[in-house]
């Protein structure tokens, strides 16, 4: 049985009848907005999307205040190891309800859209401060590239709540690792909203715990702690996709750019062209974005601009806090890399089930990008955790990719 096959979003189960219903309620309406979306959205992007995503920005920061803290530098939330208890249980807890022994697929990113072949390639000319790491000096890395979609189910393309993913494992890079299990690699992930869903691991937590219930709309929208500004800045940015490859990718989260230095980075597509969705407003094909992109790389090559921001004021651009847009007037973005994805066939049974293998982590590097800020932090060992998880009930052994790897 394929278990990255598509099926039908689970329904609600809070254990109360009336907030079933709002939940499953409110998501039949986003499937159905998810039709219409492609009519309004290019005048909603080019118009109010980012007004309101500064005024939205401007909210939420007026409810934090300064910590003092200095350029990356980091502060542990209290009781912070209990919030990534509590969601590697929530995550357990799912996957095992969700998935069978044999087909175990990840509690997050779930739905594989296709593993490609990669080259990321470093600029020559980019500014001098940001020569470190991978970054130091110009070279290309052979990569792995994973497209995914939300999770924690996989539902047909449609239906999702509009959100992709892009994990990226650079092979070959020399170096000492933060983690051992992979001596070779190191891995960048990003999503395609510009902040992440939850400010730190304590709302994570929260979120997760609702998550298993199949009813988040409960963690943004409820009386006792409410995040509905998140749920804003989310929607602003969450859309019915096109194509993996014709979306931007933000990391959310920051790393460290050589010691006493702090960035995001992001994935930006270099082509305008966007790939139409068939059938609409009926129901298009269930793995349509994944044959968006056979398509794509059936004719040409693919290529994404990889983007560097810097952080330059500590409480404007948290490192703590993931739920704050880094404006760019502040640091603009600067292109340092480039990923080509050349032309392939990517599709086949075997390179999709390799997918499965390959353990992503974002502590998979080199001490000079070193993970910054408390959903890292936890993310260390939540990723760690449910990979072994994962990989054991698929008894399938942790795998370093060589990028030599061949398919039928």
């Amino acid at each position: 049985m394929n278990s990255n096959a598509s099926r039908p979003t689970p329904r609600a189960n809070t254990g109360s009848a009336w907030r079933n219903f709002v939940s499953d309620s409110g998501m039949a309406l986003i499937r159905l907005e998810r039709r219409f979306d492609p009519l309004l959205r290019p005048a909603f992007d080019a118009f109010l999307r980012d007004p309101l995503a500064r005024l939205t920005t401007a909210l939420i920061n007026s409810r934090r205040s300064d910590e003092g803290l200095a350029i990356a530098e980091e502060r542990p939330l209290p009781d912070e190891e209990s919030f990534t208890d509590s969601i590697v249980k929530s995550f357990t807890r799912q996957m095992t309800d969700l998935w069978k022994p044999g087909g175990f697929e990840r509690g997050g990113n779930t739905k594989t859209q296709g593993l490609v072949r990669g080259e990321f390639t470093v600029h020559e000319n980019i500014p001098a401060h940001m020569k470190r790491g991978i970054y130091a000096t110009p070279q290309t890395f052979r990569c792995w590239v994973r497209f995914s979609g939300p999770g924690p189910y996989v539902t047909p393309d449609i239906d999702d709540v509009g959100f992709m993913s892009i994990s990226i494992k650079l092979l070959g890079v020399p170096g000492p690792k933060l983690m051992e299990e992979e001596q070779h690699t190191l891995d960048m992930f990003a999503v395609s909203t510009p902040t992440f869903v939850t400010p730190d691991t304590k709302c994570n937590a929260a979120l997760q715990r609702e998550s298993v219930k199949n009813a988040q709309i409960f963690y943004f929208v409820n009386l006792h702690d409410p995040h509905v500004l998140d749920l804003v800045m989310q929607s602003l940015f969450i859309k019915t996709q096109s194509s993996p490859f014709e979306a931007p990718y933000f990391s959310c989260v920051p790393y460290l750019m050589g010691e006493g230095q702090a960035m995001q980075y992001s994935v930006w597509p270099k082509s305008n062209k966007r790939t139409p969705i068939p059938r609409l407003p009926l129901r298009p094909p269930d793995e349509y974005l994944r044959q968006a992109m056979v398509s794509a790389l059936a004719n040409d090559d693919v290529e994404l601009d990889f983007r560097v921001q810097m952080q330059t004021d500590p409480h404007l651009m948290p490192i703590e806090n993931a739920g704050v847009l880094w404006p760019e007037k502040l640091s603009p973005r600067v292109s340092v890399a480039t990923l080509r994805l050349p032309r392939q066939r990517f599709d086949s049974p075997s390179q999709m089930e390799f997918a499965k293998r390959l353990s992503f982590n974002p502590w998979h590097t080199i001490a000079e990008h070193r993970p910054l800020g408390n959903q890292s932090r936890a993310r260390r060992r939540m990723y760690w955790e449910l990979a072994k998880l994962r990989h054991t009930m698929n008894a399938v052994p942790h795998y370093e990719p060589t990028g030599d790897e061949v398919f039928e």
